[in-house]
């Protein structure tokens, strides 16, 4: 959801918009698209990429990130169609991309569980980095508003490479919070494969909620980064939903009592049962009250009820049928929410429903939604609904992930997808110089495989636009939950 700042509006043809008019083939092959919906990460690496890279238009960029404080901040991934590491969004898809493996890894062919480990470790790699010194975060490189007047590929990219940074006692409780889950969650999926690595990774989480939670607030509130992080990736929903979040995931990889405690005693505090119908990269509460509600179904942690109560409340609302339904769809089915980037939330609340599904039958139960039983195969099925919807059964006909299908976005709003690459035009191409290419009918030239855009507005439309980053441009946490999702009806079709 970084904003990115078009240069000028850009007409497109109605034309473009009806490629084809109606649903899809019907059947989709949830295989290939986990593995394109993995493979888009490689597209958004920041870094000196290996040889193993897959996505050949793309090449090394950022290498002197962290110069200005003469430490190493290279690598991560830009959150979108922009050059900017933002620390926030960075750490969330890295939660769910850990979170999408610990559920749902055994539902992925073993080439594809280890493409997803890769697509983690590019960015826990570098999340270490930025908690590794004392009393201090980097939570962002990359000036957003030089970059958002910039149309240039990152290999060219000459606009300022700030670093923001947040030395105690000044607070930084959503990014440090978000940091220790993302850590404490990549902690579990490498736990198997690579136990050293995840020891590493655990010890860093427990650092990084400690900083959290010994200085609580919100990292944009503070004046040295506001500028730079705002209003891009603020703190709109405050922080103390990631304190308890990261707690709850260092709970799942620790099974400390100290950190069950910290969820029983600071719930009611720090807001555990407010806005419980939201989850994304800025409000946690949805995804916290399922995460932590494992506990409660599998008969363990009964003080942690309200946690239960909470999740299957916000669960509720997502069923037509429920007394409580109030979630919102376009005449299509697609859940809708106001603001930028719906397809985020159709993305994270399938994901969701698929989890608690999943802790639904393990233990034979069902949710009370008053006036229905809501059972694990009811949430399956919204949640295929979602997914078979962005992959094409909408009312265009139109695939929103990139090269899945035979139609998709052929502009998406991201820049190195749209300029020509370094290997066709090695020429420097400068700040202003892609206009041009911003301003194009044509198509992008280089295909960001797996990419999921923005998605349609609340009517279900959707124009192929360049301009309209709203619905066009891809984010890495649209694609993160998804990848769990689509793993799992990858092994099971037939959402019973």
């Amino acid at each position: 959801m970084a904003l990115g700042k078009p240069l000028l509006k850009l007409c497109v043809f109605v034309a473009v918009l009806v490629v084809v008019i109606g649903g899809s083939s019907g059947a989709h092959d949830y295989q290939e698209a986990l593995s394109k919906a993995i493979l888009f990460f490689e597209g958004q690496r920041s870094g000196f990429l290996p040889e193993d890279q897959r996505l050949k238009w793309r090449g090394n960029s950022g290498l002197s990130d962290g110069w200005n404080y003469n430490f190493d901040l290279t690598g991560g991934y830009y959150d979108a169609g922009d050059n900017v590491k933002f620390g926030f969004p960075m750490a969330f898809t890295t939660t769910m991309l850990s979170w999408s493996v610990i559920e749902f890894g055994d539902n992925m062919p073993p080439n594809e569980l280890r493409n997803a480990l890769v697509a983690i470790r590019w960015s826990t790699d570098y999340l270490l980095k930025t908690v590794s010194q004392p009393n201090r975060i980097f939570v962002q490189v990359g000036d957003p508003i030089a970059d958002h007047n910039c149309w240039e590929r990152p290999e060219d990219m000459d606009t300022s490479r700030s670093v923001y940074a947040i030395d105690a006692p000044n607070p930084a409780s959503d990014v440090a919070g978000e940091t220790a889950a993302a850590l404490a969650a990549s902690s579990m999926a490498f736990r198997s494969s690579d136990p050293g690595y995840s020891e590493t990774l655990l010890r860093s989480a427990v650092k990084a909620f400690e900083f959290a939670d010994s200085y609580r607030g919100a990292y944009s509130d503070n004046a040295n980064v506001k500028d730079g992080v705002c209003p891009f990736y603020c703190d709109f929903d405050g922080y103390q939903d990631e304190l308890l979040w990261g707690a709850a995931w260092l709970r799942r990889a620790t099974q400390d009592e100290n950190f069950l405690n910290y969820i029983q005693s600071n719930g009611k505090t720090l807001g555990a049962e407010d806005n419980i119908n939201e989850f994304g990269w800025d409000n946690k509460h949805a995804g916290l009250n399922v995460l932590v509600s494992k506990e409660v179904l599998e008969g363990n942690v009964y003080s942690l009820d309200s946690y239960k109560a909470s999740a299957e409340s916000f669960l509720c609302t997502l069923i037509p049928e429920t007394s409580s339904s109030h979630i919102e769809y376009t005449p299509g089915g697609l859940i809708y929410r106001p603001g930028g980037s719906n397809l985020q939330h159709a993305t994270s609340i399938a994901f969701l429903e698929l989890v608690y599904a999943n802790y639904l039958s393990r233990t034979s139960q069902s949710i009370n939604c008053g006036n229905v039983y809501v059972s694990a195969q009811t949430l399956r099925e919204r949640a295929k609904r979602q997914v078979d919807y962005i992959l094409g059964d909408n009312p265009l006909g139109l695939s929103y992930m990139v090269g899945y299908g035979n139609n998709y976005p052929q502009r998406i709003h991201h820049r190195g997808s749209s300029l020509p690459n370094i290997k066709d035009h090695p020429q420097k191409i400068a700040c202003k110089e892609g206009s041009i290419y911003f301003n194009s009918t044509n198509p992008n030239p280089n295909v960001l495989v797996g990419a999921i855009v923005g998605g349609p507005g609340e009517d279900d439309v959707y124009m192929d636009d360049r301009a309209d980053y709203i619905k066009s441009e891809p984010t890495t946490y649209i694609n993160a939950p998804f990848v769990g999702v689509l793993a799992y009806f990858a092994n099971n079709n037939n959402p019973n």
